[in-house]
This record gives structure tokens, C-alpha cells and sequence, in this order.
């Protein structure tokens, strides 16, 4: 009896060792542990950019690439579409000091996308005429639709547009919305991509392009708003199904504070309500920040001064985190910066078409003040800007006082395709399950 108790212990003794072994084993060869998921956003370089222009034969297109400044001649009417590597920026900026599109008008090449926004005066008060380019290599299906002050007003003749491989449309937006003063223009694909751009030329007189508005949100930074004299104008669209109820601020050179009597703007769903805010922001250079508890996009529109007024249009846009580059500038190019919140800097770097490019200087921008900084450049030139601190908005401003009046273009800091944010990822068998 003895013998065998002692044998039960020393079997148990042995299990013991056995599982300590195990356990040891299985402790020192475990794996490592998962790092936490991201609280935010991943900045990834962006490896390839396409760009397209509308086509005008003889028409000048800068391309700028990391460091170096080039330009073509489009040869034909034909979409122009250029690829390079991340940083790849293109536009053009034509001049007319007479005609219907006496002007200057200043472009950015787009790049193909699912879906864009676009703010400006309708087809009752302009000739607007809305390109759309499909620059891959698989067909695309794309849906327009106009909002006015009234809601929606296309119907279903933009719906179901098919574009083939390499091909475009001219569409005049008359034939969408004959009666709209105001509109804000909705472009998304069923399938496939497409590039967007909008020209615009009033019947008052006045030629720009529209700039690509920022996605529906509910907090909305729209810079670049010129100082001076004439008409200056906020649209918001609300493209949902709930009324917008917008909280207004100006960013100025002298002061951030709610316009008197432009406090809040009540927006229907489903449509886009303009507001006049020329003496809101008193001649100053000058951003507003739009906050609403449902989406909105935003844009404004500047009309300058003298018998033959010229037309610039800004739009929502987002800060200069990822740095920028306009491609096509001239002598006397300026840039409105606006901080918000507390104080901002940036680096600005000048890249002339002849020549090396010229050292990085940095400008501080003042907490809650928009800041107008003349471009130290002269000739043809691209301006790249890229962050330092703070929370900065800008955009970069052409003008040409003339006799008959100013002519003048803006075009909003979009970020530079240098980098890209992509969305937080999380390890979850919910991906796969049903």
C-alpha cells in the first residue's frame, strides 16, 4: 500500500513536471503581441498620380514634379492627361483682356474620382459647361445632379451618363437646369472613375473655373476669400434629407468674429442658399468657418471692380496637413493663409521654369488671422507649400489691376498627392463573418 502511494505521487509529480514544461515552452515561444490599432489616420506616400485638364488646343499646361517646373502646348481639343510620380501637380491660368471671357482663369488638373462637388452661379447667369473625363481603361457611369434654391432640379436627364474608355463629355448645364441662379453640381459614378472640371463665364462678365469643393461634412474651412472691393458671396448646400443650420465665422487680417446679422444661415435639405458677405468681411483678405450639425458644402464667389469685372471662386477645402503646390503662378502671385486656433507656419518654396529651385523660406501666420503674403517670385512658377505647425488653410491668388477693372483668379491649397491618410484598420473576424 505504501509502494503504491508513493508511486501515485511520484506519477503526479512527473504530470506536474510534464505541464510545467509545456507551459514554459508555450510561454517562451508565444507570439508576439498585436501593437495597439491606430487612433487615427496612416500618412502613406502616394506612389502614382493621373491628372487631366480639359482640352483647348494651343493652350499652355504647366506639370510640376518634386523639385522641377515643365510646360506643354496641348496640341488638340482632346483631353489633356498626364502621369508621374506622387507630387505630380498640373494647371494652366489663360488671360483675355476682351471679349465675353475677358478674365483671368486659373484651372487645377484633377484627378479621376468617384465622386465631386462643385459651388457656383447657375446657367440663368452664366454660361457653365461641365467637362467630364474618363481617363482609364474601363468604361464609367456617371450621374449629375444640380441642386438650386429650389432643391433638386436636374431631374433624370444627367442620371446614367455613360462614358467610354478614354473618352469625355461637354455637357452646358442649361440643358440640366435652365432656371438655376445658384447651384451647387453633384458628379458620381456608378462605376469607374472620372475627372471633373466646370467653367464658368457670367453674363455680367467675368471667366473662371470652379474649384473642386471638399466632401459634405459638418465643419467647413472655405479660404482664400480676396480683399477688396465688389461683391462677395457664400454658398452652402445641404445634400441631405434634414435642414441645415449653419454657424458662420470670418477669419480676417484683423479679427476671427460672427458677421453681424450673418451669424447662422438656415439651409432647406436639399438645397443651396446664398449670402451675401461683402460688408460681413469689410474689404479684408479674408476665410469663413462653417459649422452645421448635418453636412454641407460650401464654396464663395468674388466679383471685382470696374466697368469689365472679372469673377474668382474658392471652396471648401481642407488644411494644409499635407502640404501643397499650385503648378502654374505668375509675378505677383499671392497666398491667403488662415490659422485657426492657435498660431500656424508654413514653408514656402518657389520652383521657377528656368533655373534651380529657390530656398524654402517659412511665413507665420497669427492665431485666428488670416494672413496676405506676396509670393517672392517673378516670371512663370510653382509655389509649394508644406506645413510647419498649427492648423493652416490657404489659397493662392492671381490679380491684374487694369483700367477697365481687375481681373483676378483664386485657387484653394488642395493637399499635395505627395502623401495620402488612410482610414484606421482593425484585426476582426467580422470582416468575414455574415
Amino acid at each position: 500500500m505504501k509502494a503504491f502511494i508513493e508511486n501515485r505521487f511520484g506519477l503526479l509529480t512527473l504530470v506536474v513536471v510534464a505541464l510545467a514544461a509545456m507551459y514554459g515552452i508555450a510561454y517562451v515561444t508565444r507570439p508576439a503581441p498585436l501593437p495597439p490599432p491606430p487612433t487615427g489616420p496612416t500618412k502613406v506616400a502616394v506612389e502614382s498620380v493621373t491628372t487631366v485638364c480639359p482640352g483647348d488646343k494651343g493652350r499652355r499646361v504647366d506639370v510640376y514634379l518634386p523639385g522641377s517646373l515643365s510646360s506643354e502646348t496641348m496640341e488638340k481639343d482632346a483631353p489633356y492627361v498626364t502621369k508621374g510620380p506622387g507630387g505630380l501637380e498640373a494647371g494652366d491660368v489663360t488671360r483675355a483682356t476682351s471679349g465675353s471671357a475677358r478674365g483671368l482663369a486659373g484651372v487645377r488638373c484633377t484627378e479621376p474620382a468617384p465622386a465631386t462637388w462643385l459651388l457656383g452661379p447657375g446657367p440663368a447667369d452664366a454660361d457653365v459647361r461641365l467637362h467630364l473625363i474618363n481617363a482609364d481603361k474601363a468604361p464609367a457611369m456617371v450621374d449629375v445632379q444640380v441642386y438650386a434654391a429650389e432643391g433638386l432640379v436636374s431631374g433624370d436627364a444627367g442620371i446614367g451618363l455613360e462614358i467610354a474608355p478614354g473618352k469625355h463629355r461637354e455637357i452646358d448645364l442649361k440643358t440640366l437646369a435652365p432656371s438655376a441662379d445658384v447651384m451647387a453640381v453633384s458628379v458620381t459614378t456608378s462605376f469607374g472613375r472620372v475627372a471633373v472640371a466646370a467653367r464658368t463665364v457670367l453674363e455680367s462678365g467675368g471667366v473662371d473655373w470652379l474649384p473642386a469643393a471638399g466632401a459634405p461634412a459638418t465643419r467647413v474651412v472655405v479660404p482664400g476669400i480676396p480683399k477688396g472691393g465688389g461683391l462677395r458671396r457664400l454658398l452652402v448646400a445641404a445634400p441631405g434629407e434634414t435642414d441645415a443650420t449653419v454657424q458662420i465665422k470670418a477669419v480676417s487680417e484683423d479679427a476671427e468674429y460672427a458677421m453681424k446679422g450673418r451669424e447662422t444661415l438656415n439651409v432647406p435639405a436639399g438645397t443651396v442658399t446664398a449670402l451675401d458677405i461683402t460688408t460681413g468681411v469689410a474689404g479684408s483678405s479674408a476665410a469663413l468657418v462653417l459649422t452645421s450639425p448635418v453636412p454641407i458644402v460650401a464654396g464663395a464667389v468674388s466679383i471685382g471692380t470696374g466697368s469689365k469685372p472679372d469673377v474668382a471662386y474658392t471652396a471648401g477645402t481642407p488644411s494644409l496637413a499635407l502640404g501643397s503646390a499650385v503648378a502654374r503662378n505668375t509675378t505677383g502671385a499671392r497666398l491667403l493663409l488662415t490659422a485657426l486656433g492657435g498660431p500656424g507656419k508654413v514653408r514656402v518654396q518657389v520652383v521657377p521654369d528656368k533655373g534651380a529651385a529657390g530656398e524654402p523660406y517659412e511665413v507665420a501666420v497669427p492665431a485666428r488671422r488670416t494672413r496676405d503674403v506676396r509670393v517672392k517670385a517673378k516670371g512663370d512658377f510653382a509655389v509649394v507649400v508644406t506645413p510647419v505647425s498649427g492648423e493652416v488653410y490657404g489659397a493662392r491668388l492671381l490679380e491684374e489691376r487694369r483700367r477697365d477693372g481687375v481681373m483676378l483668379t483664386t485657387q484653394p491649397l488642395a493637399p499635395a498627392r505627395t502623401w495620402t491618410l488612410l482610414p484606421p484598420l482593425q484585426d476582426t473576424p467580422r470582416v468575414v463573418l455574415p
